[in-house]
């Protein structure tokens, strides 16, 4: 990546009020103060074409709710898009939504390693499906719930990849040991004082015997992975 690149999150929402919200605090609210990335925001009101500015309308086949209108987000997607000189590889478009598939650890690293990310935030009952279809955009969820919209499911997304961009925090080597890394959970962590309502930290880890903390902590991942998450056990005994 060019040094003078800045890794930009471009967000299309009804509500760009909402950021950078959790995004202008800790390592990466001071990131964004150091020009390690960028955040841009559009309004999808400013698309629209009548004068009442409407953005949804009521679901084709009745039923309850609105959907957002495929000519106002195709108005907004084509205006951030018109002048990237970017391909998708490299500057990926997604649609946030509960029906998407699931974000993980491995696609907020590959976010991570391109120029940015264009983040369509959903609302009301979802995306009028033929804009998705006519620009090629994946659906994507951070898990099996809903909320209201996806302004905050964006927020935790950009977190999760600019906290991956190099200098965004000081010890990169603690990114290697995060839970998902390698399809283990993290070990179980402990601090000062030793002796906490009679519960002591485990002997191990204050052995100084680097090997001996090492395969402490490996054993205890493993354990809780097969015990918690039987489904990333799979994927890490199958590697």
């Amino acid at each position: 990546m060019n040094k003078n690149y800045i890794w930009t999150a471009k967000v299309i929402t009804l509500f760009p009020e909402m950021f950078p919200g959790a995004l202008s605090y800790s390592l990466v609210g001071k990131a964004i103060k150091n020009k390690l990335w960028k955040l841009e925001t559009y309004n999808l009101r400013d698309f629209a074409i009548d004068k009442r500015k409407r953005v949804d309308g009521p679901p084709a086949g009745g039923g309850a709710g609105q959907i957002l209108k495929p000519n106002v987000l195709h108005n907004a997607i084509s205006f951030v898009e018109k002048n990237s000189t970017y391909s998708r590889d490299q500057w990926p478009l997604i649609a946030l939504s509960p029906r998407g598939k699931l974000f993980n650890q491995s696609d907020a690293l590959n976010f991570s390693k391109c120029k940015g990310v264009t983040i369509v935030c959903g609302r009301y009952e979802g995306f009028d499906d033929r804009v998705l279809n006519y620009h090629k955009i994946p659906e994507v969820s951070l898990g099996d719930f809903i909320i209201s919209g996806g302004e905050i499911a964006a927020q935790v997304l950009i977190d999760s990849v600019v906290r991956l961009i190099p200098n965004v925090i000081g010890n990169q080597k603690s990114l290697e040991e995060e839970s998902f890394s390698n399809f283990l959970l993290e070990y179980p962590q402990y601090t000062s004082p030793k002796i906490w309502n009679g519960l002591s930290i485990p002997s191990e880890l204050l052995s100084g015997h680097h090997e001996k903390i090492k395969k402490w902590r490996l054993t205890k991942s493993e354990e809780l992975t097969k015990k918690r998450r039987p489904d990333l056990w799979e994927r890490y005994i199958s590697i």
